[in-house]
Order: C-alpha cells, then sequence, then structure tokens
C-alpha cells in the first residue's frame, strides 16, 4: 500500500500548493522575472535589526517567552490598535503568533469543530482554505462581486449560512485581488455574525497599504464585536519583515486562553529574537511604512500602465490595496486555464505569476501578480509579457 493510506484525509484531499509549485519550477529556470512571490524585495528597517541585534548581544533570545508573547512587545500592540485601529484592546487580549498564518490557525482550530463550516468570500488567499480543510471544517466559498470591483456579494452570503455556520473569514485589503472592504459592507457582515452568532476571522496582514483614499477598517473596533472577532495582523508585511516570522492576534479576554491552547502545540511562543525585532519596530519611527506605501502605490501605477498596454490580453480591477493585482486572462480561443498559462509563461518567457485558481474556483482565468518588487523588475517581466502575447 502507498503512503496515502498512511496519511490523514483532511491533509491528503489538499492539493499541491500552486504559490510554491511555481517558486520551484522558477528555481529551474535562469533570470526569471519574479511577480509571484507576495512578499517585500525592500530589507527590514535598519533600527529594527538593530534592536533584533541588541537583544542577541545582551543575552535575552536564548530562552522562550510566555507563550502570549513579551509583556513590552504586547503593551506597544495594545497602544498601536487604540492608535490605528481604533481597538479597545487590553494586553490580556493580545497574542503573539508566528506570523498572521499561525494566529489564523490557531484561531481556527480554537472555534472549528470537525464539520462546522466556514464562510470565505472569494477569491482569497489559498491558506485560509486550507486552515479551515486541516481542522476538519468545510469552507463554503461565496464569489466576491467582480464586476463590482470584487465587492462583498453580502445577500450570497446571508443564503450560505446554515445551521452548521460556524464562522466567517476574510482578508482585506485582499490578498489576491487588493480589494479593501469598505466600513459600510464589514458593518453588515457583522450584523450577520451577531444575528447568527459566528465568530469573524479576519486577516489584515496589509492594513497600512491602503490608496485611492480607501480607508482600512477593522471590524473588531465595533463594540458589538467582542467575543465575535478574531483580528490577525502582522509585522512581516507592515515592516519588511516575512523572513522573521512575527504577527500577533487579538480577541475577548476569555477567548484568547481558549486561542492559546492551539498556540501552544504548534509553536510554544513566536521567536523570541523576532519579538525584540517587533518590539524595535513599534517603538522607532515609522517613517519607514509610509515610505513602503508610496513606493508600492508608484508600482501599482507602473503596473497598471504596463498592463494597459496589452488591453487586449488582459482586464483587470485596479487594486484599492495590498501590492497585490489579480488580472483576468482574455483569450480568443476561451481558454480558461491559468494553471497552462502560468506555466508557459515562465517557461517561453521566464515570467513568474501565481495562477488565480490557487485562490478558490472563482480565481480560474486569473493570475495573481505583486507589485512590492522593483520598478525595474515589472517593466522587465512586461516586456517580456508583451513579446510573449
Amino acid at each position: 500500500m502507498g503512503a496515502e493510506s498512511r496519511i490523514a484525509n483532511r491533509v491528503g484531499q489538499i492539493g499541491k500548493s500552486a504559490i510554491h509549485e511555481m517558486t520551484r519550477l522558477s528555481s529551474q529556470i535562469d533570470d526569471v522575472a519574479f511577480l509571484s512571490w507576495a512578499k517585500p524585495t525592500s530589507d527590514t528597517p535598519q533600527h529594527i535589526k538593530a534592536g533584533a541585534i541588541k537583544a542577541i548581544q545582551d543575552g535575552r533570545v536564548g530562552g522562550y517567552s510566555t507563550p502570549a508573547g513579551l509583556l513590552p512587545l504586547r503593551e506597544e500592540i495594545v497602544t498601536k490598535l487604540r492608535r490605528d485601529n481604533d481597538v479597545n484592546a487590553e494586553v490580556s487580549e493580545v497574542l503573539v503568533t508566528v506570523g498572521a498564518v499561525e494566529g489564523l490557525a490557531a484561531a481556527v482550530l480554537a472555534v472549528i469543530d470537525p464539520g462546522d463550516e466556514v464562510i470565505l468570500p472569494t477569491p482569497t488567499y489559498s491558506t485560509h482554505i486550507q486552515q479551515v480543510t486541516i481542522a476538519s471544517g468545510k469552507p463554503v466559498l461565496v464569489p466576491l462581486i467582480e464586476a463590482e470591483d470584487f465587492r462583498l456579494d453580502i445577500a450570497a452570503i446571508k443564503e450560505a449560512i446554515t445551521p452548521r455556520t460556524k464562522a466567517l473569514m476574510y482578508c482585506s485589503p485582499s490578498n489576491p485581488t487588493g480589494t479593501v472592504f469598505s466600513e459600510a459592507e464589514l458593518r453588515q457582515l457583522a450584523e450577520i455574525a451577531l444575528e447568527n452568532n459566528l465568530m469573524i476571522i479576519t486577516d489584515e496582514a496589509y492594513e497600512y497599504f491602503v490608496f485611492d483614499g480607501n480607508r482600512h477598517f477593522s471590524i473588531g473596533s465595533i463594540p458589538e464585536m467582542k467575543g465575535h472577532a478574531i483580528s490577525c495582523y502582522t509585522f512581516t508585511k507592515t515592516y519588511a519583515m516575512t523572513g522573521w516570522r512575527v504577527g500577533y492576534l487579538h480577541a475577548a479576554e476569555d477567548v484568547i486562553p481558549q486561542i492559546t491552547k492551539a498556540h501552544i502545540p504548534m509553536a510554544i511562543c513566536a521567536p523570541v529574537v523576532s519579538q525584540y525585532a517587533a518590539l524595535a519596530a513599534l517603538q522607532g519611527p515609522q517613517d519607514c511604512v509610509a515610505e513602503f506605501r508610496q513606493k508600492y502605490l508608484a508600482a501599482r501605477e507602473v503596473m497598471c500602465e504596463r498592463l494597459d498596454r496589452v488591453a487586449d490580453f488582459f482586464t483587470y480591477v485596479k487594486p484599492g490595496g495590498s501590492y497585490l493585482m489579480f488580472p483576468r486572462i482574455l483569450r480568443a480561443d476561451g481558454a480558461q486555464d491559468a494553471t497552462a498559462f502560468c506555466k508557459a509563461l515562465l517557461q517561453d518567457a521566464h515570467v513568474s505569476t501565481t495562477p488565480g485558481i490557487a485562490f478558490g474556483p472563482t480565481g480560474e482565468g486569473h493570475l495573481r501578480i505583486s507589485f512590492c518588487v522593483p520598478e525595474e523588475m515589472i517593466h522587465k517581466a512586461f516586456d517580456r509579457i508583451e513579446a510573449y502575447v
């Protein structure tokens, strides 16, 4: 019998990650123009690295922290949540995690029983779908309204609720579409959660990268959502710290211990050296965040200009946030296999993108491309794309 017979169904049913598969294939080709990675190419700011180095030199990183995280870091997070998210947080309501991803996974495990349903507006970050599956829950995928700039379909979400529905899970600004869900939309989502006694789990990784007058709104700031919202944040995107693997979540004081029960077996605690780096990030100058935002905004404009030059082959919704966008492939022959297109584009034009099917069935026929890369990389990639198409 093969190894499949010894693997849990909940894991075996998960397909190979299209994101990581494209990364693997790209490593086999020379001189690739990368638009597939949702990680900033900027270096971590110097004051953050200096904070980590000092903690190492002072001998403060050799042991575990408490599972909840360093107290000074959680105190700074509380200040940030109150200032930037209008969330009336307390230290006892904060859990430091291994990036936002581990926090999201721990939140799902704390909320979901086998067979419970979780509604996810899609396209959405593929990891969210997998986290529900690994928890033996059932992802219920409700399409966003692409014709209306990937807006939430509130009516469809209401219709998707059944007696087994336990939670709703979303990311805003969105990975992969770059959509920033409005405060009005999210207040409607909050009403649905309160009416049906549901938990809402949020991924707010791109909270600081919003453009064109859009405003990031944290659903946890609604007082009535206390006890109904688990809000996950990260340092990795905000401060170009993807490799440091440190994030945090906020939830009601009586919910945090339950999430911690899932957090400890997976992580014990977030890396202590990274926690000190995160502390330096919050205590230091914030100019870097504004600089990153301006850099991504300028890069978005370049990418949109280049997409406009191949308008016969791609159509797109201009992203209101994040550093990602999700153009649709226009094919005269009606072909919709984005995976085949991405592989051919990589093989023949040496441009790495991510097939939209990775983000749910409604992502088919799309590509996810990233503009957190240098502008020269965008031009290099689109020079090749123009020649290819």
